[in-house]
C-alpha cells in the first residue's frame, strides 16, 4: 500500500497563478530523493488564509490519510503568515523540536532565520511539518529533521517508510 504524503503550499500569489509553485515541487523532489517506499503526493496550493490552511490540513490528515503533511510558506512575521497558527489549531500534540532544529540549521545560512516560525505537530496518525517558502531552505530544513520523521510516523502508527541511505540517514532505535 502506498504511503500518502500531503504537500500544502500556502501562497496568495502562487495560488492565483502569478508565479509557479517551486516550493511545493521542491518538497516532492526531496521526497523522491529520500524515499524508497512507494508513496504518492497529495498536493494542495491555497492562499494564505488560516481557515483554508486548516481545512487543507484536516482534509489531508483525516480524509486522505496522509502519514506526513509538509507545508511551505506562511511561517514568517508578516500579517498574512498564519501557517503555524493553523498547524497549532488542528494538531493534538505539538512537536517544537522540529522548528527549533530547522531554525538552528537555517541560522548557518541566513541571520533572518530567527524570524521564521515553522513548527510541527501531530493530528491523529499524521505528522505535520511547516517549512519555509524558499526551495533551497526547504531542502536544508528537511535534511536536518527528516532523519527523525520515519520513526515518528512509526510511533503514531503510520506506514513504515524506507529511505535511501545514500541520500538521507534515518534513525530508528535498534529492536
Amino acid at each position: 500500500m502506498k504511503a500518502k504524503i500531503g504537500i500544502i503550499t500556502a501562497s496568495d500569489r502562487a495560488s492565483a497563478g502569478v508565479y509557479e509553485d517551486l516550493s511545493g515541487q521542491a518538497i516532492i523532489d526531496t521526497m523522491k530523493d529520500y524515499l524508497n517506499s512507494e508513496w504518492e503526493p497529495v498536493y494542495r496550493i491555497i492562499p494564505d488564509i488560516q481557515d483554508d490552511i486548516e481545512h487543507a490540513m484536516i482534509a489531508l490528515a483525516d480524509g486522505e490519510d496522509c502519514c506526513l503533511i509538509v507545508t511551505t510558506g506562511g511561517t514568517g512575521p508578516a500579517k498574512r503568515d498564519v501557517t503555524p497558527e493553523a498547524t497549532e489549531n488542528v494538531c493534538d500534540k505539538m512537536m517544537p523540536g522540529f522548528g527549533e532544529l530547522m531554525r538552528q540549521v537555517s541560522l548557518q545560512y541566513v541571520p533572518t532565520a530567527i524570524l521564521s516560525r515553522q513548527t510541527a505537530g501531530i493530528r491523529g496518525k499524521s505528522l505535520i511539518i511547516n517549512l519555509p517558502g524558499k526551495p533551497k531552505s526547504i531542502r536544508e530544513c528537511l535534511d536536518a529533521v527528516f532523519p527523525a520523521v520515519p520513526y515518528c510516523i512509526d510511533l503514531i502508527e503510520g506506514p513504515y517508510l524506507e529511505c535511501n541511505d545514500d541520500v538521507i540517514k534515518i534513525f530508528r532505535p535498534k529492536k
